[in-house]
C-alpha cells in the first residue's frame, strides 16, 4: 500500500522536474550561505542573515543527530527548510534511517500515530520506503498507535520528503510519526527507543508562531528560539505548532547531551507574504557535544585572532568568556526580536557549570542579575537561561526593553564548585577559612540559607560586617551563631563584556578576572541562583524571620540570598537587628506590582526577593 502525496501542487510543485528544480534552487542557496572553514578553524559562520536569522553551519565529524525544520509551502519556508536539510547532505552514505516527527493538522490523534499497512510514502520524486523494522520496536507501546488515517492528509511530514530525497537519495528508510496529544515524556521515550547510532537522524517538523504582526512575531519567535537553544521542553503550540513533538525531542536531546545551534530564523514576511499576519520559520541543528562545525577560536570576534581555543591559562579563559558573553547576548536579543550573531562551536561550553549573568544600565546601576550556585546544566544552557531570566524575570525590575539595548552592559561569571567548610564553634574561627575579596560564602543553618558572591566584599570589606549582612539576609540575627551553622566557600571568574550592543563585534570584548577585581565605577552587586535544594529535616524557624519559600532553584539580586523554607513551630532566637547602611548599588529595590513571585526560588539582594523560576 502506497500513501500518495496530499499537498503536491499546493505546498510544492506536482511535476517531478519542477519540484526537483525548486528543491535544488533552495539547496544551492543554502550551500552558498554556508562558507567553508578558514585557516583559523571557524566554520559555518556568515554573519546575520536577513532581518533576524543566522546562517547555518556545515561539516563536522558526524551528521547532526537531529534537525528542526519548518513545513509551510516552499515559497514561504523552503529556504529555511533547505538550510536544515542541507546539513545532512555530506552524510548521505552513512544515514540509513530518518525518524520524522510532525504535528497532526487534520486527524486528531492521542499519542503518536505510525503507519500500519502503508509501505511507502510517495512524492513526485519517487517512493520513500517505511522502515517497519524500526516501527516493530514500538509495537504495543501505549502512546503509539498504528493507524494510516492520520497520515493520509497530513502535510507536516510530507513536505520534508522531497528535501530528504534530494540530500540522501534512495538509501534511507522512513519512520514517520504524526504527533497528536502526547506529553514530552511520551515522545522522548519513543525518541530514545529509536536513537540508534550515526545511521539514524531525527527530523522534527514545526513552524513557529502564527498570524501575528511582523514585529510581534519576531519577538515571539526570538523568545521561542532562545528556549529551543536552551533545550527547554515546555513550549506551547502557540509558540510552535509542532510543540508536542518538539518538546519530546528536546527532552531526549538534553538527556543525550546534544548541543543545539540556530541555523536560520525568519518569517513569511521576509519571504513571500504580507507583514500584517505572518508565520515564523526556523531551522536548528542538534549535534553530540564536540561534534559539528570546526571550533571557532574567537567566538563572536574578528577572524584570525590567533587565539587557540584549546590554549591554557588566560587565553583559554578569555575565549570561554567570549563564548559565554555571546550566548548571553543572543539569549536577550532573541527575546527582544533583535538580530542575532553567529555562535561558533566551543566544546568547553558543554561541560556542566554554574553561571550568573549581571546587567547594568547606562548609569552603571544594577539592572538585573540571575544565576546558579551549583552546576545543574551545561555552561551553554545555563548561561542562556540565566541571561534571559536576568533581563526579563528579575522581580526587582521591569523586563528589559529594546530601547535600552544600547545602554546596557553585560557581565557573565562562572562559579567554582562550593567547598563545604568544617563546623566551627565560633564565627571568628569560621572566618579564618574565608579569604575576603576572593571567596563567595554560603551560609546554612537548618532551613535558613544565604549567600554572597565575592563581589560583595567590595561593598562590605570587613569580615564581621560581611557575615552580619549575610546572616541578616538569611533571616538570622546579625550576632547569631550556632555550632551547627554550615559555611561553604567558592570562587568566581568574572567575564566583563562591556556594552551589550558591542558584545561579539570587536576583539577583546571579554575581560576575564577574579570577581574581586571590579571595573571602576561599576557596582559589583550580582545575583545567583541555586539548583533544587536537598530536603532538610524539619526544624524550628527563627522568631521574627518571615516564612519563606523552600528549596531554591534560581535567584536574583545583589550578592544573592537564599530563601528559607517554612518550618513547623517557631523557636526562640535572637531577633534580627537593623541592617547596616548599604551603598545605593546594594540597597533593596522595591518590587513593582507587576513583578511576579513564585515559591521554590532564591531571594536576591539584601532584602528578601523572590525570582521567577525556570520555565
Amino acid at each position: 500500500m502506497i500513501r500518495p502525496p496530499a499537498v503536491a501542487g499546493t505546498f510544492y510543485p506536482a511535476q517531478a522536474e519542477a519540484l526537483r528544480a525548486e528543491v535544488a534552487r533552495h539547496l544551492d542557496a543554502a550551500r552558498a550561505s554556508a562558507p567553508s572553514a578558514g585557516r583559523d578553524g571557524v566554520n559555518g559562520v556568515n554573519g546575520v542573515n536577513g532581518v533576524n536569522g543566522v546562517n547555518g553551519v556545515d561539516g563536522g565529524a558526524a551528521p547532526p543527530k537531529m534537525i528542526v525544520v519548518p513545513h509551510a509551502g516552499y515559497v514561504y519556508s523552503g529556504a529555511t527548510a533547505a538550510r536544515g536539510h542541507g546539513l545532512l547532505e555530506p552524510w548521505a552514505s552513512r544515514i540509513r534511517r530518518v525518524v520524522l516527527l510532525g504535528p497532526v493538522h487534520r486527524v486528531p490523534v492521542r499519542g503518536l500515530a505510525a503507519p500500519r499497512a502503508v509501505q511507502a510514502f510517495r512524492t513526485p520524486l519517487g517512493d520513500v520506503r517505511i522502515d517497519h523494522e524500526a516501527l516493530a520496536a514500538l509495537e504495543g507501546w501505549p502512546q503509539v498507535v498504528r493507524d494510516d488515517r492520520p497520515h493520509a492528509p497530513e502535510y507536516s511530514l510530507e513536505v520534508q520528503l522531497p528535501f530528504l530525497q534530494a540530500v540522501l537519495g534512495e538509501g534511507f528508510g522512513l519512520v514517520p510519526l504524526a504527533v497528536g496529544d502526547a506529553s514530552a515524556q511520551e515522545v522522548a521515550t519513543v525518541v530514545q527507543a529509536l536513537w540508534g547510532g550515526d545511521e539514524t537522524v531525527f527530523v522534527v517538523s514545526t513552524d513557529l508562531s502564527h498570524f501575528h504582526a511582523y514585529d510581534d512575531a519576531r519577538r515571539i519567535d526570538g523568545d521561542t528560539a532562545a528556549r529551543i537553544l536552551a533545550l527547554e521542553d515546555g513550549l506551547d503550540p502557540r509558540q510552535a505548532c509542532g510543540a508536542r513533538g518538539l518538546n519530546g525531542a528536546l527532552r531526549a536531546a538534553r538527556q543525550r547531551g546534544l548541543v543545539p545551534g540556530l541555523v536560520h530564523l525568519c518569517n513569511s514576511g521576509d519571504t513571500a507574504g504580507p507583514r500584517d499576519r505572518v508565520v515564523g520559520y526556523a531551522s536548528f541543528a542538534l549535534r553530540p557535544a564536540g561534534v559539528g562545525a570546526d571550533v571557532g577560536v574567537d567566538v563572536g570576534a574578528a577572524v584570525g585572532s590567533g587565539v587557540d581555543a584549546g590554549a591554557d591559562g588566560a587565553d583559554a579563559e578569555a575565549v570561554l568568556g567570549r563564548a559565554l558573553l555571546l550566548r548571553a547576548r543572543n539569549a536577550i536579543a532573541a527575546r527582544l526580536g533583535l538580530p542575532l550573531l553567529d555562535e561558533p562551536t566551543h566544546p568547553p561550553l558543554q561541560a556542566r557549570g554554574a553561571t550568573f549573568v549581571t546587567l547594568h544600565d547606562a548609569q552603571h546601576r544594577l539592572r538585573g542579575c540571575i544565576g546558579r550556585l551549583e552546576a545543574v546544566a551545561t555552561l551553554e544552557a545555563d548561561v542562556r537561561h540565566n541571561a534571559a531570566q536576568a533581563a526579563f524575570a528579575d522581580p526587582r525590575f521591569r523586563p528589559v526593553q529594546a530601547a535600552e539595548w544600547d545602554g546596557l552592559r553585560l557581565e557573565v561569571s562562572v562559579l567554582t564548585p562550593a567547598e563545604p567548610l568544617p563546623p566551627a564553634p565560633s564565627q571568628a574561627q569560621a572566618l579564618q577559612a574565608i579569604e575576603p575579596g576572593t571567596h563567595g560564602v554560603i551560609l546554612q543553618w537548618r532551613q535558613h540559607r544565604a549567600t554572597f558572591l565575592p563581589q560583595v566584599w567590595e561593598q562590605i570589606p570587613a569580615p564581621e560586617a560581611f557575615m552580619a549582612a549575610l546572616k541578616r539576609k538569611a533571616g538570622l540575627a546579625e550576632d547569631f551563631w550556632a555550632p551547627d551553622v554550615r559555611l561553604s566557600r567558592y570562587r568566581v571568574t568574572k567575564h566583563d563584556g562591556g556594552p551589550l550592543a558591542g558584545v561579539g563585534r570587536a576583539r577583546g570584548d571579554a575581560v576575564a578576572r577574579p570577581a574581586a577585581v571590579a571595573a571602576p565605577g561599576f557596582s559589583s552587586a550580582t545575583a545567583i541562583a541555586t539548583p533544587p535544594a536537598r530536603a532538610l529535616p524539619p526544624a524550628p524557624a527563627l522568631a521574627s524571620a518571615p516564612a519563606a519559600v523552600p528549596a531554591p532553584a534560581s535567584a536574583s539580586g545583589s550578592g544573592s540570598g537564599l530563601a528559607r523554607a517554612p518550618a513547623p513551630a517557631p523557636a526562640p532566637a535572637p531577633a534580627p537587628a537593623p541592617a547596616p547602611a548599604l551603598s545605593p548599588a546594594l540597597a533593596p529595590v522595591p518590587r513593582t506590582s507587576a513583578s511576579p513571585t513564585f515559591p521554590g526560588v532564591l531571594s536576591g539582594g539584601f532584602a528578601f526577593q523572590s525570582a521567577v523560576p525556570p520555565r
